[in-house]
Formats: structure tokens, sequence, C-alpha cells
């Protein structure tokens, strides 16, 4: 399937973006590329292939991850305490997205 400007307004849209009449195009060539590579990795044949259970390997001391610590919730009053403007126990800010 080859990659329209129609499709990317479409997506423009979606992510509330505005972009310019050579944006579109650059995006249209950009995406088309990503698309294009990502077929290519659909057709690869990984029938033989055995799944990876794990990404990390065995690194001793010097791994890089702390081990998990199970610890009490900070609570509501404590996770808005240093907002600028809270109310009823939420955060409150500005509108961001208006259409």
């Amino acid at each position: 399937m080859k990659l329209t400007e129609k499709d990317v307004r479409y997506v423009a849209n979606l992510a509330n973006l505005s972009l310019t009449e050579d944006e579109v195009g650059h995006m249209v060539h950009d995406l088309g590329g990503i698309l294009e590579l990502m077929d290519q990795l659909a057709g690869i044949d990984t029938e033989d292939l055995s799944p990876m259970a794990q990404v990390l390997y065995a690194t001793g001391e010097t791994a890089t991850l702390r081990p998990d610590v199970e610890r009490a919730p900070i609570g509501n009053d404590l996770a808005v305490a240093n907002a600028p403007v809270s109310g009823a126990g939420y955060y409150k800010v500005p509108r961001v997205i208006e259409r």
C-alpha cells in the first residue's frame, strides 16, 4: 500500500499537528520509506527461530538494574503537595488541546 498525502494529513490531524505543504511532502516520502522497511521486516521468515525470553544477559556485579523493592504509596496529599494548582485531590492544569 502506497502512503498518500491524504493518509499523512489524517495522521497529522490525529496527532493535532499542523503541517505545511512542504512538510506533508517530506512526510509522505519519509513515512513511506519507514513503512516499506516494515514490510521488508514482515517478510522475513522467523519460523525456525525461538522467541527471546529475556533481552538482558547475566552481568553479575555489573548489572545496571536494581532489585525491586515494595514500598508504601506516597498518598494523594503528598503527591499534589507541590502542584501549583490542585483541587479535589487532582492536579489542575491549563487546557492544552482545543478543537
